[in-house]
């Protein structure tokens, strides 16, 4: 009885077990299920494959600015990747750097830095001659050529000296130009302006006489004039041209004492060879014992080196018809011109009355009386005479001392 219910026993358990166990296969492994048996299977876990050191990889590095690099085997274990820089640039920093164990780079990220200065090539020296009549010469030329060897960016072309198209004076002039690019790297070039001029022999002023020039005298296109002194006139070529041959044109005058025509019809004849020349003090009185005409000529010919600093001709009209006298110095007038020369002044023969009339013709003072020479060289000096005269009074102030 007893065995009978072990093996009844046993039996059910079994049919409990048996829904509850199902095949087990692995796709791919070669093995089907058989449905004829029913058995269990104990999956087996997968072990772990062998560390391969040889798949190690590092990140990727990054690419620098204005540079690059290549690597032997990419980002894999001991790899090394080189930089280098573009053109213009240097590298600043580790050179090369290895794929480590630990999955790191080695060393640090290096830099390209922009040392280089810039290209730059400056315009040829020049040389120019001076325009005539002047000192100067008009200058051109094309601005320098640069160029940044880096990045090919250039901030800033400065320039130190005359801008294109100036006028230079005469001699040698640096012209200098600096280039700086974005790193602020400098490069400079230079160049020579040289202006010549062109010069004549310098010139030897008349005896008796002086010089004006334009420019500076002696330079291509300088034109100088030749004036005489009081009392002179000039005979021969009034002026001369410096000429580009370095030559002057023409030859020198010469200042003879000035010659006056007396024996005219009229006194406005008389009168025109004084125009431009000389100035005149007329002086009119009612005969040679005047007292004022007197104390006037008296004055006036203690001073006759002044007269003639400021080119004073001095005309006597003394007497009343029919036995006036007329003179300029000793050169007697007709009593025709003695006549006409008073109506043509508005002088009077009756009383004592003077008149300055200056080299255009011009009635400029009358005096009344007697006057010192220093009252008319002064009213002169300060009224009459022209820039040239006044350089001449300055250079010739003791002459009469």
């Amino acid at each position: 009885m007893a065995g009978q219910l072990t093996q009844r026993g046993a039996l059910s358990l079994l049919l409990f077990l048996t829904p509850a166990v199902t095949p087990t296969w692995y796709a791919g492994s070669g093995y089907y299920p058989d449905e004829s048996y029913n058995e269990v299977y104990a999956e087996e876990v997968p072990r772990a494959p062998a560390l391969d050191y040889r798949e190690m990889r590092c990140h990727a590095l990054p690419f620098i600015t204005s540079g690059t690099y290549t690597c032997t085997n990419g980002v894999l274990l001991d790899s090394r990747c080189d930089y280098s820089c573009a053109s213009g640039y240097h590298l600043e920093g580790d050179r090369s750097r290895i794929c480590m164990e630990d999955g790191r780079w080695s060393g640090g990220e290096p830099v390209c830095v922009d040392i280089d200065p810039p290209k730059i090539r400056c315009p040829h020296s020049r040389e120019k001659m001076a325009e005539p009549e002047k000192l100067t010469a008009r200058v051109y030329w094309d601005p320098p050529l640069v160029k940044d060897s880096a990045d090919g960016t250039i901030t800033r072309v400065t320039l130190r000296g005359p801008e294109p198209g100036s006028h230079f004076p005469e001699g040698e002039h640096v012209i200098r130009y600096t280039a700086y690019d974005r790193a602020y790297n400098r490069a400079s070039c230079k160049f020579i302006v040289k202006v010549q001029v062109r010069r004549c022999p310098p010139l030897k002023p008349p005896q008796h006489g002086y010089l004006t020039c334009t420019s500076a005298g002696d330079n291509y296109g300088a034109t100088c004039e030749y004036h005489c002194d009081g009392g002179y006139e000039r005979q021969g070529t009034p002026s001369r041209v410096c000429q580009s041959s370095r030559q002057w044109s023409g030859s020198p005058p010469v200042c003879a004492p000035m010659k006056i025509n007396v024996n005219i019809n009229s006194a406005a004849g008389l009168l025109d060879q004084f125009y431009e020349k000389q100035r005149l003090l007329i002086i009119s009185a009612p005969d040679p014992s005047n007292r004022y005409y007197k104390m006037q000529i008296s004055m006036l010919q203690q001073c006759t080196c002044g007269l003639d600093l400021r080119h004073v001709t001095i005309i006597e009209l003394v007497g009343q018809p029919p036995q006036e006298v007329g003179r300029i110095r000793e050169q007697q007038l007709s009593a025709n011109i003695i006549e006409e020369l008073r109506q043509f002044q508005r002088l009077t023969p009756s009383y004592f009355n003077m008149v300055l009339i200056d080299k255009q013709g011009i009635d400029r003072e009358r005096y009344m009386e007697p006057v010192t020479p220093e009252e008319i060289f002064t009213f002169i000096d300060d009224y009459l005479l022209s820039n040239q005269e006044l350089i001449q009074r300055r250079e010739q102030r003791d002459m009469c001392e």
